[in-house]
């Protein structure tokens, strides 16, 4: 069997296009709305002899891409009982609701893969999306958004960390005016960065602070936390993202109740926020949270943090690194290069010293 995914506005035009790609045969694996309104993805498996029929091409294609991303690089033993046993013991370790732990073992055993790792990769890889933001220029402000505790500050100094050792020219402010110590936690970081700080107290003065540093590579917002629960918090979130061209993140600890978070990645995805960037993670032991947070509310995967270091903060989430997270007992164990550079051990000292 071989899958293959549908974006469009509607279930029934999905459909549509699963007939006229994979034709009457196809099987449903999985569907998922996307966030904010933007339609629904839908998740289709065929026969591999009738999908080599209508597109040898896509099946090419599609081979290719999973051998690049590594796919087939595990050799690991897959345990008594089967492909959809060892995941379902997975997810339900990881308090993953039973929605999700349907459709990521459909989506596994429809793959016909005989290793429950590299399975689920493959169904990671065909029901969530991921991209990382981009570490090149842009127009658009990071906002970083969230509940109270939820590592936004620390988060914004590690994403002003990077880009300022890549030699580009950041911009930080904070919303966050009204904690205490959230403005002097952040402007300890950003002092030893060189990078200047400023905060905003409003919508109006954030747009003012947007149009005076258009000519920063990077501008990141730091936020206190909203309560995703009060419409009057919610309300002047949504004031602050529409204050410029903005792109809000959601920071999401693992760790999270799993129906808690879906519903707070659902409301803060209402307001404007597509990707959701985990903190935590060398800590949190479940991470149910974070799929049902991507899954209800439609999200991106993109950074992720698994560390308090400012200068080592951040990787690159992709199907393969969730996977090995969820199932650590076959991970491949590879280094994370450029993490451990000597200018980011120098950094992280600094930052050490002065706390």
């Amino acid at each position: 069997m071989r899958l293959k995914s549908f974006h469009a506005n509607t279930v029934t035009e999905a459909m549509k296009m699963i007939r006229d790609s994979l034709g009457e045969d196809a099987i449903i694996v999985a569907t998922r709305e996307e966030g904010a309104g933007k339609g629904v993805r839908v998740t289709a498996a065929v026969d591999e002899q009738d999908y080599q029929d209508l597109s040898q091409t896509d099946f090419n294609e599609y081979e290719r891409e999973e051998t690049e991303k590594g796919y087939l690089q595990y050799d690991d033993e897959e345990e008594d009982g089967g492909v959809a046993e060892t995941l379902t013991e997975v997810m339900l370790k990881h308090s993953v609701p039973e929605e999700i732990i349907d459709q990521i073992v459909s989506c596994a055993t429809v793959v016909g893969l005989e290793q429950a790792h590299i399975a689920l990769v493959a169904a990671l890889e065909h029901l969530f999306s991921f991209r990382p933001l981009s570490q090149t220029p842009v127009n658009k402000a990071y906002m970083l958004v969230g509940p109270p505790g939820s590592g936004k500050t620390l988060t914004a100094a590690k994403l002003a960390a990077r880009s300022t050792m890549a030699g580009h020219k950041v911009a930080v402010i904070t919303t966050d005016t009204m904690r205490a110590g959230g403005l002097e936690q952040l402007a300890a970081f950003t002092k030893i960065l060189g990078v200047s700080l400023s905060k905003a107290k409003n919508a109006a003065e954030l747009k003012t602070w947007i149009d005076a540093n258009r000519a920063a590579d990077f501008k990141i917002i730091d936020t206190g936390g909203f309560n995703p629960f009060r419409a009057d918090e919610m309300r002047d979130l949504a004031r602050l993202i529409s204050a410029g061209d903005i792109e809000p993140i959601l920071v999401m600890p693992a760790g999270a109740d799993a129906e808690e978070a879906g519903e707070i990645a659902r409301i803060y995805a209402s307001v404007g926020v597509r990707h959701i960037l985990p903190t935590r993670l060398d800590i949190g032991r479940r991470l149910g949270g974070l799929l049902s947070a991507a899954h209800f509310g439609g999200l991106i995967f993109a950074e992720a943090s698994d560390t308090p270091s400012v200068a080592e903060g951040l990787f690159d989430l992709s199907p393969d690194r969730l996977a090995n997270l969820l199932m650590p007992q076959v991970s491949n164990n590879k280094s994370q290069q450029g993490r451990d550079s000597n200018a980011n051990r120098a950094l992280n000292k600094r930052i050490v010293n002065a706390g």
